[in-house]
């Protein structure tokens, strides 16, 4: 399994012969270089509504003929927009398809696209996403605070990579990132949701030294760095 950082929550995951693209925020994005015309995958997975993670979907998914997994109300408004491939799952649920399987895992976050009115409509609950694939376990947690949660996803699921939002403010910071790579004991992680906008600017190399601590290997990746498990 290889996974290939685009910046901020974005990342590409090749297992086998299929490519999976998670939360594809890459054109407004400010800390990615790649052009969405350039993304050949064959699924897309959303952790949840938020703009700065839907991104790109849609253009993605209508030029690849890709079919995303999303939460139910975020499923479904993705097929108002013209995508005919959606597979709609919801927070503890899960399915199998050709890579494998994905479960949308508890995340507490918020879930909304602005409407005309400026006002927040609702893209159902945020959530993580738990992959198996090829005999590995890779975990994106989304957009979430600290919670026990994670304790009780590892007790039933060895986690090979977990990505770990560390950024603070809308999401866990360095140190809460570092309580939940206690309970989550990953052989590997990877640090996302920082240093996108000012809100979120922290030094990663804290969050690496501090992981290393806890023999867990961390890679802080720029946008197209990969990393191989």
């Amino acid at each position: 399994m290889k996974l290939t950082y685009f910046g901020h929550s974005a990342c590409l995951v090749e297992t086998g012969h299929y490519k999976l693209l998670i939360d594809p925020f890459l054109k407004d994005n400010p800390l990615c270089d790649v052009d969405p015309k350039d993304v050949k995958c064959d699924y897309i997975l959303l952790t949840h509504g938020h703009m700065d993670h839907v991104g790109d979907t849609v253009e993605i998914a209508q030029r690849n003929d890709a079919v995303v997994i999303a939460n139910f109300e975020l499923a479904s408004w993705l097929e108002k927009q013209g995508l005919a491939k959606v597979h709609p799952l919801h927070i503890g649920g899960g399915a199998s398809f050709p890579f494998g399987r994905a479960q949308l895992t508890i995340a507490f976050h918020g879930s909304s696209i602005p409407g005309e009115d400026g006002l927040p409509i609702y893209m159902g609950q945020p959530g993580g996403v738990l992959i198996t694939s090829m005999g590995k376990t890779l975990y994106h947690a989304g957009d979430t605070a600290l919670t026990l949660e994670f304790e009780l996803l590892a007790r039933r699921h060895p986690i090979d990579l977990a990505l770990l939002p560390i950024g603070d403010n809308f999401t866990m910071g360095i140190d809460d990132a570092l309580a939940a790579l206690d309970m989550l004991k990953p052989k590997h992680v990877v640090p996302i949701h920082y240093n996108t906008f000012p809100y979120i600017e922290v030094d990663p190399r804290l969050f690496a030294e501090g992981a290393r601590q806890k023999d867990i290997e961390p890679h802080v990746l720029a946008c197209g760095d990969t990393v191989e498990i």
